[in-house]
């Protein structure tokens, strides 16, 4: 994932949570079968550029740090100038699972939904019929949509009735990795601050015991930041599923399997991540991960302990902070956030970091509330589209970029910029996809052109070639509405329950008694082997559609 660009969790939009989060009031619905007088469209042609009349879409933008406005910079205004579309954002001011559950029971959606590809609330809205097929409002307002969508990522989507209802950003296919592989990056980092790391020697953290002994080390010779206690190791936040930075980041990096022989693994059980979990439980016993991390440690409260240096490791995604690790460099090079080797398993095999699978990041989705469907369809193929990624990315020929030495790329006043101040670039310019809800990171590959500045570039050079497709892996759950699905989404409850517990154990075999309660608990539900046979079965899916995407 070109992470540089991603505003992914990143601070490239900022992360307050005050946004509201108004439902729209002036919605129209017009049922698809109903309209008898389509756009006269064309395959070969967009169909936007028939109607550029004025129009506002609603956007629901299901991240409560999106904080972005459209226009008053040059890309949004260049867009609504082009196609006469301008956008409102609608954020959720807090819970945002409670604000899209508060909308869909009362069937009053946005125009457009962004939202994460693996919430719930997407098969809901699809299985809740709140939300319009793509492919036939292509068939009926823009056939130019099937000339530009990717057909991977369509076959990817198609629901078992045949039609399409989200596209992902960020999704990188199959084929996509044979084309692009070497240069595609993860977002999946350990990085440790510069200065004090390199002062204890550049100590090996990729064993439990130096992964102790330096944080230890860390704590005893920097005590406090700016007169604030050093916080020797930083995590993502604890939610009601669990911790991005203790399951999947610590899994990859220990490159421990998802499938043997075909047959998925549980990572869970696997003796070298319960050997590293044990090594956390450790830390904290020695007052190496503060107890409220575990509480209210969330977003924003993270943003500002890393803008002010104090912590000493991250087992992070580093987009989150590329915006505050640019504003560190600025101050002081040396007091910024570098990628080195973390954990690793006894073999130390190299990590197994995720990048983009072909689900993506995010999906979009059009709501049957939606006020004018031609120019929805319209719009979304545009923005998906070449053209629209390079307007999205680039911004206008001439104001922002130009053709220079036989590639488009960023005017070099421009460039730099973004190459030093990403908030001021954003206010600007608004390019490199600050509105990444269509962004398709394989084709901005080529407009990179002088965008490999530090501190980012070395972060995202470590990654190279440790980063690796895991797209079979991806939408395993069962149906959330189906029996297994909810006593699958009752088991990752409580496994977030049961992990802040695991680390906070008195003593290893506190941790072994609370692991093994958990797993009765799951394997002795009746729904368990169901579970099993279901995610086994998608798998099997996903293989064999990822097969066909090689091989049409």
């Amino acid at each position: 994932m070109m992470c540089w660009a991603l505003a992914a969790c990143s601070g490239n939009t900022g992360t307050s949570s005050e946004a509201t989060a108004e439902v729209p009031s002036n919605s129209s619905p017009k049922p698809i079968e109903a309209d008898s007088s389509p756009m006269k469209s064309s395959p070969d042609e967009p169909a936007w550029k028939l109607d550029t009349a004025p129009i506002t879409f609603d956007w629901y933008i299901n991240f409560d740090w999106f904080t972005s406005k459209w226009g008053g910079n040059v890309v949004s205004d260049y867009i609504t100038k082009k196609t006469g579309v301008s956008l409102n954002f609608i954020v959720p001011a807090g819970d945002a699972s409670e604000k899209l559950n508060t909308m869909m029971a009362a069937r009053s959606l946005p125009d457009f939904i962004t939202l994460a590809w693996y919430e719930d609330s997407v098969q809901k809205l699809i299985n809740g019929d709140m939300v319009l097929p793509l492919n036939e409002l292509a068939d009926q307002y823009d056939p130019y949509f099937f000339k530009v969508a990717d057909p991977a990522k369509l076959g990817w989507y198609t629901q078992s009735n045949g039609n399409v209802y989200a596209y992902p950003n960020a999704s990188s296919s199959p084929a996509d990795y044979h084309k692009y592989g070497p240069l595609f990056t993860s977002n999946q980092t350990f990085v440790v601050r510069k200065d004090m790391y390199e002062a204890l020697g550049k100590p090996d953290m990729s064993t439990p015991e130096g992964f102790l002994s330096a944080l230890k080390a860390a704590k005893e010779k920097f005590p406090e930041v700016d007169g604030q206690p050093l916080i020797p190791i930083g995590l993502h936040e604890f939610t009601e599923t669990g911790n991005y930075s203790l399951e999947e980041y610590l899994q990859n990096f220990l490159a421990i399997p998802q499938q043997k022989n075909g047959k998925l693994y549980d990572r869970r059980s696997d003796p070298t991540y319960l050997k590293w979990l044990k090594v956390f439980r450790q830390a904290h016993e020695d007052g190496l991960i503060p107890t409220d991390v575990y509480i209210d440690e969330k977003r924003l409260e993270k943003d500002e302990k890393i803008a002010k240096g104090r912590y000493f490791a991250m087992l992070y995604q580093w987009s989150d902070f590329s915006e505050i690790n640019q504003a560190l460099y600025k101050k002081d090079p040396n007091k910024v956030y570098i990628a080195i080797d973390g954990p690793a398993n006894d073999a130390h095999d190299p990590p197994t970091l995720a990048g983009n699978g072909v689900s993506g990041w995010t999906v979009t989705l059009i709501s049957k509330e939606v006020k004018d469907k031609e120019r929805a369809i319209a719009f979304l193929s545009y923005l998906l589209s070449e053209e629209g990624n390079r307007d999205l990315f680039l911004g206008e020929k001439g104001v922002t970029y130009d053709r220079i030495d036989g590639k488009d790329q960023f005017l070099p006043e421009v460039l730099q910029l973004l190459n030093t101040d990403r908030q001021a670039f954003d206010s600007k310019y608004g390019g490199s996809y600050m509105y990444w809800m269509l962004m398709d990171t394989n084709k901005n590959l080529e407009w990179m052109t002088g965008m490999d500045a530090e501190p980012a570039k070395q972060i995202s050079d470590w990654t190279r070639g440790k980063t690796v497709s895991m797209s079979e892996f991806e939408n395993l759950d069962p149906d959330p509405t189906t029996k297994e699905g909810i006593a699958e989404g009752k088991n990752t409850r409580l496994w977030a329950k049961t992990l802040p517990k695991l680390l906070m154990a008195k003593s290893d075999a506190e941790f072994d008694q609370l692991f093994a309660e958990y797993m009765n608990t799951i394997t002795d539900a009746p729904e368990y082997e169901a579970i099993i046979a279901s995610r086994q079965a998608a798998y099997e899916r996903n293989v064999e559609k990822l097969r066909s995407t090689l091989n049409p």
